[in-house]
């Protein structure tokens, strides 16, 4: 991916968004769709910025009386200067599965080759502590997945994570570490070489500017990316509590499909996956097959004269749609982008492909042909 650097003014006063004192993801959203981009929102004035939803009497004060926007142009240069893309969350670039989200980052910042828009985009996460057991079956369950050309996702940690990213560059797939620090820097620094590899075969990704350390706090919220920009988690080996399962429960609230490899009762290490099994918030897999099948993977040969025939099922309403989908898959936004229609026909639109079964929904909103 080339590097997307906006101009510099507009640049600056997106990082600059971040930085306001009691703005997170939600309320800079809030923000911009109130205001009508990240220069209206600098422009206002303190009293009308307090008529946004969410935006009380200090937040406005600090959005309005903000003016330290040295540090955002330092960080608009290194960004230049480093071939970093900076996304903001209004970017076509920016990772349609994410943005979704409600808590997701309005920036990121990456450094890489790969398509954070990938057709499919695979997370895998587990403990620091990995067993033998654990690092065997990242392998294999990759190498039965790697036909597909996925897309690995995990987090660049000891353990589990590492063993999935070098997995995934042996079997030449794309694999992407989301950082919990800025791109200046490497963490774990013994994963300095990895994450050099990953930047030509995938990317590193943060929500982070450059200087912001490996704080302890900075992981659980890196682990929502983690969660959000994927198809499906994968956890392999985790104990009753950490940051897989941190990353799990994201998955979930996001309704993305989560899968767990099951252990023995005894084994630390495989507790949390029983759990979530056990708890109905994960699929128990014992191959890469399982993945396949319930994600809809499976690679398949078109009958001759399927699409002549698909076409005849359809209205003229409905071709328009089908048509934008024969493409690949789309996401609700590109749709809604792409047809002269309300959303709300879209919408039924969909739906009634859906139980015709000539479109499939996949997580994100995103959809495809079946």
């Amino acid at each position: 991916m080339e590097a997307v650097v906006k101009d510099s003014e507009e640049l600056v006063r997106r990082i600059a968004l971040t930085k306001v004192d009691g703005v997170g993801p939600v309320l800079a959203r809030n923000l911009v769709g109130y205001c009508g981009s990240v220069e209206g929102v600098f422009r206002q004035a303190r009293s009308s910025l307090e008529k946004v939803p969410g935006i009380g009497a200090r937040t406005a004060g600090a959005v309005a009386g903000f003016r330290d926007f040295d540090e955002a142009e330092k960080e608009a240069r290194y960004i230049a200067d480093h071939g970093i893309s900076a996304l903001f969350f209004t970017d076509e670039a920016y990772p349609a599965r994410l943005a979704h989200c409600p808590d997701a980052p309005v920036m990121l910042y990456y450094k890489g080759t790969a398509d954070l828009n990938a057709p499919r985009m695979l997370s895998v996460v587990g403990t620091r502590s990995a067993t033998d057991y654990g690092k065997q079956f990242t392998d294999s369950l990759l190498e039965g997945l790697s036909h597909l050309g996925i897309t690995v996702v995990s987090g660049l940690a000891y353990g589990i994570d590492a063993a999935a990213h070098r997995a995934a560059l042996k079997l030449g797939l794309d694999t992407i570490g989301v950082l919990g620090h800025g791109l200046d820097r490497v963490y774990p620094p013994l994963h300095t070489s990895l994450a050099g590899e990953m930047a030509g075969q995938g990317g590193l990704l943060t929500e982070y500017p450059s200087g912001t350390n490996p704080d302890r706090e900075n992981f659980p919220e890196r682990n929502r990316v983690i969660a959000g920009i994927c198809d499906a988690v994968v956890v392999v080996e985790a104990a009753r509590s950490g940051g897989a399962l941190i990353t799990a429960e994201i998955a979930n609230s996001y309704n993305r499909d989560v899968f767990a490899l099951p252990g023995r009762l005894t084994d630390t290490y495989s507790a949390g996956c029983n759990h979530l099994v056990k708890i109905n918030k994960a699929v128990l897999i014992e191959s890469a097959r399982d993945i396949e099948y319930i994600m809809g993977w499976q690679e398949k040969t078109p009958a001759p004269g399927r699409q002549r025939e698909l076409f005849t099922e359809i209205s003229e309403t409905e071709k328009p749609l089908v048509e934008l989908l024969s493409g690949g898959r789309v996401d609700i936004d590109r749709i809604n982008r792409s047809l002269d229609m309300p959303v709300s026909r879209i919408a039924a639109l969909l739906l009634g492909l859906e139980c015709k079964g000539v479109v499939r929904a996949l997580p994100g909103k995103i959809y495809e042909l079946a």
